[in-house]
């Protein structure tokens, strides 16, 4: 599984995040938390998303969605803000329809929470930033 390359926001030294691991994933240098943002796909979910052992917002998303666009960002900074908190991953539903059925996804952006591999709070549709950190927060008891 591959694995992407994050700058540690307090050190500033860039590190390798594997996609699925053990834990939370740190800084080499400092030992603080990373962001933890993934993508997977209807092969990989399980290991991805479902065995993470912190709370995971699963982004179901599409390339051609304008509001899904409008989200990711705003996701990929919860991400960064709540690292060692919480997990993103990234599902494009276009590529996984085993995910999309499963989860009975009608409209995107839908955003999951999972706890312990189970759904544990679910929302559709664009919101601003703020609202999703709260939103996010709420869920995994901040």
């Amino acid at each position: 599984m591959s694995a992407e390359l994050v700058r540690c926001r307090n050190c500033g030294r860039r590190n390798r995040v594997r996609a699925a691991a053990p834990g939370i994933p740190r800084c080499g240098n400092c030992h603080q938390p990373l962001p933890w943002i993934a993508a997977a796909g209807d092969d990989t979910f399980a290991e991805v998303a479902e065995a993470a052992s912190i709370p995971v917002v699963v982004d179901l998303w599409a390339p051609w969605c304008g509001p899904c666009r409008m989200v990711s960002p705003a996701l990929e900074q919860v991400a960064t803000d709540l690292a060692g908190r919480v997990k993103l991953v990234k599902v494009n539903v276009d590529g996984s329809p085993h995910i999309q059925e499963r989860f009975g996804v009608r409209a995107i952006p839908t955003l999951i929470v999972l706890r312990q591999g189970q759904v544990a709070a679910r929302q559709s549709g664009a919101a601003p930033a703020a609202d999703l950190r709260a939103w996010v927060e709420e869920v995994i008891g901040s």
